[in-house]
């Protein structure tokens, strides 16, 4: 775990860039929206490049997805990890501790976003979007509306980078609630 700055010496001198500049805008104090947007600017020219993550940054566990933290900013306003997927490995349905920024680093993402409603007498999850993100694709996004699923239906590893606007590594996850709701699969 690298917590702190200017030496992170298991970061590639490209994520050292790149945690760099995602300091820089997050130091601005913008919206959670604004936020994710410029680190995702930041973050999308960096992905599938060699050389930006290690090998065992890449490494992945039979059991379940694998979360590498690379980098927590010691003042905790954000945390930088890959996510590492074998294939059929997913989340459960969920949201988030605060903004985020996801990047395909390697493989495709599938990723199903959901919509909570609560008018009813029993509130449920409605699927509102599929969206298969491939190497280069962003998501960006802000609590709340940011309840979803994300699984490699691939065949291959798939590895992606989240920069969250929380401390990861004292938080441990970056998931707020997991949904156990009915949902329109």
């Amino acid at each position: 775990m690298n917590r702190t700055n200017p030496s992170i010496p298991s970061a590639t001198v490209d994520l050292r860039v790149l945690v760099a500049e995602i300091r820089e805008v997050v130091a601005r104090g913008y919206s959670a929206e604004t936020t994710a947007q410029l680190v995702g600017e930041r973050l999308a020219p960096r992905l599938g490049l060699p050389g930006l993550l290690t090998e065992a940054q890449c490494q992945g566990s039979p059991d379940r997805y694998h979360q590498h933290l690379l980098h927590a900013e010691p003042d905790g306003s954000f945390s930088l990890v890959a996510l590492v997927w074998l294939p059929g490995q997913s989340t459960s349905v969920h949201d988030h501790v605060s903004w985020c920024v996801a990047g395909v680093h390697q493989g495709q993402e599938h990723e199903r976003r959901y919509r909570l409603l609560t008018v009813s007498p029993i509130p449920r999850l409605v699927a509102i979007q599929d969206v298969v993100n491939q190497v280069g694709d962003i998501s960006a996004f802000a609590p709340p509306g940011d309840i979803h699923r994300v699984q490699n239906a691939g065949s291959g590893r798939a590895v992606s980078l989240h920069v969250y606007g929380a401390d990861i590594s004292r938080l441990k996850s970056s998931v707020r609630r997991i949904y156990r709701l009915p949902t329109d699969q």
